[in-house]
């Protein structure tokens, strides 16, 4: 039900190089020089970007602000990863997508950053933006220079792009809120100690950041939602046998998301105790997205 089933579930085109990777003897695929240079400047930029909200953090001169020039630089960056995640992981002949973990993991991260870089024109995201741009930027390293087995996913049918693209975006909105509470869980023993670092003090209000992490919480929910109801509907044999624990491990994310808004309307529920259902909520998700199939990838190779 989640994207993975829809790669384990939807027919497959298996191929053993892409059209961007050249086996040579002895050695890793050797990556189209045009890919390698448009990955180096997306790396180059978010690295860049990270720097100047790192200093524009740091610094807060009024004269002398780099968040503008970060955040401009921060969206090159993206636009780069996009095409790059374009030429890897898209085939129109016949249509298919090559959902590979990395592949994946990429995409799901260029959707938090994109997120996060475009709200942060408007409300105070830097704090979230200096620590997604350089694992994004990871990622882009990953994908590029990492070979892997191609898993085409044969496409075409709106249903099933409509399913894979609500799969994606709902971790990556859960992956902020996990974000979001890792700093609320850092601002809050930073509040009982002694001395909060300097850094910590130029971190939005404790609560203002608990507003926003439910706010990704509730439409990750609401996206998970879906993609859970459109696996049922579209996706066949959900309950295979190597399909099982992700339907399973699914659901029990939602169930973990469905209590934790339930305790908030009813209970309150804030702070720590929110946190840590957050963060519950997204391992399990984690498990259910990318633990599965890096078992079935990697390790047995079942695709």
């Amino acid at each position: 039900m989640s994207l993975w089933q829809t790669v384990s579930s939807s027919r497959r085109v298996r191929s053993t190089h892409s059209d961007l990777a050249r086996p040579i003897p002895g050695g890793a695929p050797q990556v189209d020089h045009s890919v390698t240079f448009l990955a180096s400047a997306t790396i180059t930029g978010f690295v860049l970007a990270t720097i100047l909200l790192l200093v524009d953090q740091w610094q807060r001169l009024e004269r002398c602000s780099f968040r503008l020039p970060g955040l401009l630089i921060a969206v090159a960056g993206l636009i780069g990863q996009g095409a790059l995640l374009y030429q890897l992981g898209v085939r129109t002949s016949p249509p298919a997508l090559n959902l590979t973990v990395l592949n994946a993991l990429a995409t799901v991260f260029w959707l938090a950053s994109a997120i996060t870089v475009v709200s942060a024109f408007r409300e105070r995201l830097e704090g979230i933006a200096v620590v997604l741009l350089p694992i994004t930027a990871l990622t882009v390293f990953l994908t590029v220079f990492v070979p892997e087995s191609n898993v085409p996913i044969r496409t075409g049918q709106l249903a099933l792009d409509a399913h894979i693209l609500i799969s994606l975006s709902a971790y990556a909105l859960l992956t902020l809120a996990a974000l979001q509470g890792t700093m609320l869980l850092i601002q809050h023993q930073a509040l009982h100690g002694h001395s909060p670092a300097g850094w910590i003090r130029r971190l939005p209000p404790m609560e203002s950041v608990e507003q926003l992490m439910f706010r990704f919480i509730v439409i990750g929910f609401l996206l998970l939602t879906l993609a859970l109801v459109s696996g049922f509907l579209f996706l066949e044999n959900i309950f295979a046998q190597h399909l099982v624990h992700k339907t399973v491990l699914s659901v029990i994310a939602w169930l973990v998301f469905a209590v934790l808004l339930v305790g908030r309307h009813v209970a309150g529920w804030r702070g720590r105790t929110a946190v840590q259902w957050t963060l519950a909520g997204f391992v399990i998700m984690g498990l259910a997205y990318f633990g599965t199939k890096i078992v079935l990838e990697w390790i047995l190779d079942l695709g």
